[in-house]
């Protein structure tokens, strides 16, 4: 489908909002069952064809692996685009206000399912989120490990990956007769994490850890007989498996691969960036409005951060200060858990000011540890790691690598964003939502959840946070990457931008580490169009709340509002710009 009827819909969807109720009830009902029954059969699809998307408590195929064969896709793509025509055909103006939220959710998930095949992004599978690969580590994290059952069905999952390896590598060699390959500039650093993850000695392969601790209640001879299994399957079959893999990356792949990194280098590469534009943001944006909207924010936070620098003490200017900051051993920490303890406190911190301005607070814990050390290298400063299952806490983790680039005046920044308020909240909070269809809990929009991370930085400053220069210019800094994040993604993927230029324009204006820079910037290279969510979706947040503020005056809660924000889960901004209208309109009646 193209974009054009994307936004049609989308625009259609956000219209009819205020509209619910014009129908009869008896209708409405109707038409809510027909609706739901159709949202279901859609979700229960694709878990059923994507088992690497379910969990234990979906109890869909935990005993196989994604299909990722061409044949797969089409097989996929038919059925996605036969749901979306029944989907188009419901009448959204006349469901329950709910349902309209629901609809709003599915047919994001379709949409997306259909222009990943359209756009060929599935011969892209590489990504800081989802490469389906490297996130094999995790596979574990998928299972409830309780009955000898569960165990079997992850053995037949481990004698499954060699299959899943041949055809990832059958789709790169497509896309290499067509063009549509990563950029060669990533590749190194993607094979190198999938080296250091799973070529190692059997036991500390993290395919292996299942099996590490087996249930009390096995036998001596069940306990070895699983264990030696295990190990042979590793060994024997998974393990060469990614040894061929990675031979085949290295010496067939990578030499064929683009050396341009812009996405407008593809096949069909405007309207693919355009397409992942309206995807990431969920708002109806051109890459030139981003790329305006992006030079605007920089010049702005760049005029608050020489006031900053003008309150220290510091004798200098901008590009003395930012010197000073990255290398004064001062705002480094000396050893790992120096880092994580500091990042510990923060976040404890932060827990105990949740009530000052949050009604409702998740069930769920969480805890801070390491970035792992086999992808810490070559992986983000910080990110929160959602629970796989509900027996299972979140995790904030902190990349405690080469603690030479990661500055303490960013790590509240990096706190709320990635731990409380931000995103173990928001996530938490969507995973336990009540009387909502599982596809709403488990659906994640890069713009509301990245632009309420975002969003959370700034609010702790009500909080009490930032009570020194320094820590306050490393929030502006964290500020300032966003908004370098709409003009570089869009200068990349649009404009002809090098990587070199992406990596000087956000040295010039932040405060992050070269290390920090250069891993963001190739981030953003094979990732077209995310990057973009986390200003657009923080600046619809503020934009909201200064509404509602305006608007309600002396009624204006702001635990209220927070509410009004996080209580559908994830949401296009659209609809939640929606949301808050009707807040507002119910409290000024």
């Amino acid at each position: 489908m193209k974009r054009a009827l994307y936004h049609q819909m989308t625009v259609c969807i956000v219209s009819i909002f205020m509209l619910a109720g014009c129908a009869s009830t008896e209708k409405q009902s109707s038409l809510d069952l027909e609706f739901q029954q159709l949202a279901n059969q859609i979700w229960h699809y694709e878990l059923k064809h994507d088992p690497m998307i379910a969990n234990p408590s979906d109890n869909t195929r935990l005993d196989q692996l994604t299909d990722l064969s061409q044949r797969a896709y089409e097989i996929r793509h038919d059925a996605y685009t036969q749901f979306a025509k029944q989907l188009n055909q419901i009448s959204v103006k006349k469901l329950s206000h709910e349902h309209q939220i629901n609809y709003s959710v599915i047919q994001h998930r379709l949409q997306n399912n259909i222009d990943l095949f359209q756009y060929m992004l599935y011969l892209l599978p590489m990504n800081a989120s989802a490469d389906r690969i490297g996130s094999l580590a995790f596979l574990p994290n998928q299972h409830t490990f309780k009955t000898k059952q569960d165990y079997l069905d992850y053995q037949t999952r481990l004698a499954a990956i060699p299959k899943l390896l041949q055809q990832q590598q059958a789709l790169f060699e497509h896309g290499l007769s067509i063009g549509m390959t990563q950029p060669r500039i990533t590749i190194k650093d993607y094979v190198t994490r999938l080296r250091s993850t799973f070529i190692k000695p059997v036991k500390d392969n993290p395919l292996y850890q299942p099996f590490v601790s087996l249930p009390p209640s096995w036998s001596s001879s069940e306990v070895k007989a699983a264990k030696e299994k295990a190990e042979s399957m590793l060994q024997t079959q998974v393990q060469p498996a990614f040894k061929c893999f990675i031979h085949f990356m290295e010496k067939t792949y990578q030499p064929k691969t683009r050396t341009m990194i812009g996405a407008h280098a593809l096949p069909q590469g405007r309207e693919l960036y355009a397409n992942r534009i309206s995807h990431y943001s969920t708002l109806n944006h051109t890459a030139d409005d981003i790329h305006h909207i992006g030079l605007s924010e920089v010049k702005r936070i760049r005029e608050e951060m020489h006031e900053i620098i003008r309150m220290s003490d510091f004798q200098g200017n901008f590009k003395s200060f930012l010197k000073h900051l990255r290398t004064h051993p001062k705002f480094y920490a000396r050893t790992k858990l120096d880092l994580i303890k500091q990042a510990s406190y923060l976040a404890k911190k932060m827990d105990a000011s949740l009530p000052k301005f949050f009604k409702n607070l998740p069930r769920r814990p969480y805890g801070v540890a390491p970035v792992p050390d086999e992808i810490a290298p070559s992986y983000t400063t910080g990110r929160y790691i959602p629970p796989s299952r509900n027996d299972q806490p979140g995790y904030y983790w902190v990349n405690t690598s080469k603690l030479k680039e990661r500055p303490l005046y960013v790590l509240e920044a990096l706190t709320l964003h990635e731990a409380v308020p931000g995103h173990h909240l928001q996530i938490s909070l969507a995973a336990e939502l009540e009387h909502v269809p599982e596809y709403r809990r488990r659906t994640y929009l890069s713009a509301f959840g990245e632009g309420w991370g975002l969003y959370s930085e700034w609010l702790g400053k009500e909080a009490g946070f930032y009570q020194d220069p320094y820590s306050e210019f490393g929030r502006l800094s964290y500020e300032m990457w966003r908004a370098c994040r709409l003009v570089v993604d869009t200068g990349i993927h649009a404009k002809g931008w090098s990587r070199q230029q992406a990596i000087d324009f956000i040295a010039e204006n932040s405060a992050l580490s070269m290390h920090n820079i250069r891993i963001e910037v190739d981030r953003y290279i094979v990732w077209p169009g995310q990057a973009v969510s986390y200003k657009l979706g923080e600046m619809t947040i503020k934009s909201l709340r200064e509404k509602a503020q305006q608007q309600l005056g002396l009624r204006f809660d702001i635990r209220e509002f927070h509410d009004v924000i996080l209580r559908n889960g994830s949401v296009p901004l659209p609809v939640l710009e929606q949301e808050v209208t009707r807040y507002i309109q119910q409290n000024t009646i």
